[in-house]
């Protein structure tokens, strides 16, 4: 999947590390001015070495924000700092996402509020800032098209009781993009999301390093026989930000080898 992006502005949260860094570093080769969000002041100093290392684009097009952007204040000031520095805003991706583990009886109310906050919150109140945001450009250009991308899980369709808050917490933010987007299609802009599945991440490099055999077990659930890289889910996000998906909508993509196509079942119901 391909699609350019030249001319426009990125909110990338999320973008320290991981598939947030992957999707910053595709959105910079396919054109895109980056606003790299995160509260990793040195990893996003880290993406930002490694974009203007690899890819030549003036380094102007590039600036950062390490703040937490689960308040008002926070996504606000960002907005500002966005507009002060390129001047309009045309995607948004709400990369930041925050797994703890727990099942029902584990698991804190601090760190079920805590991954509510960081993947469901923070999306809501950069949605709505931002909608407002574009719905004024595009008084100003009716031709105007605004992109908002949502990171989330195949968690959400796939009961994994240990980890209950990001399972909840990933359903309610598939359907946050899918009722974000019938309010805001009126308006030009499309709210779409990538579901991962088992995509190389910094919580799944940990996950596998703490437990080895987990490797063997994602590979033979998954049809595709291996663990994606980040850059695959940015090449998702690029096509559902870009004018190649004009006409996609409330949609979630999922990255996942094939994982949600299988039956959970070991045996076919009878």
């Amino acid at each position: 999947m391909t699609g350019s992006l030249e001319g426009k502005t990125a909110i990338i949260a999320g973008a320290a590390s991981g598939v947030g860094r992957a999707i910053a570093r595709r959105f910079a080769e396919a054109g895109a001015r980056l606003m790299l969000v995160d509260t990793d002041d040195a990893g996003l100093d880290e993406t930002a070495a490694e974009i203007g290392a690899g890819i030549e684009m003036p380094p102007e097009n590039v600036s950062r924000f390490a703040h937490a952007i689960d308040d008002k204040l926070g996504v606000t000031n960002l907005i500002a700092a966005t507009i002060d520095a390129f001047g309009r805003i045309d995607i948004v991706v709400t990369g930041a996402r925050v797994c703890p583990s727990g099942g029902l009886f584990d698991l804190t109310a601090v760190d079920f509020d805590a991954a509510l906050s960081c993947n469901v919150r923070s999306a809501f109140l950069l949605t709505q800032l931002v909608a407002k945001r574009m719905i004024q450009q595009r008084e100003a250009d009716p031709e105007f098209a605004g992109a908002l991308v949502n990171i989330t899980s195949i968690a959400a369709r796939r009961t994994v009781p240990e980890l209950l808050a990001y399972s909840v917490s990933t359903a309610a933010l598939d359907q946050f993009t899918r009722s974000a987007a019938a309010c805001l299609a009126p308006h030009g802009i499309r709210v779409n999301a990538v579901a991962l599945g088992a995509v190389m991440t910094a919580n799944l490099r940990k996950a596998l390093h703490e437990r080895e055999e987990l490797r063997d077990e994602m590979v033979a659930v998954t049809p595709l026989g291996r663990i994606g890289e980040a850059k695959e889910a940015a090449e998702a996000a690029l096509f559902l930000a870009s004018p190649s998906a004009s006409f996609i909508t409330g949609q979630i993509v999922a990255v996942d080898g094939g994982r949600l196509i299988l039956d959970p079942l070991a045996s076919p119901v009878r």
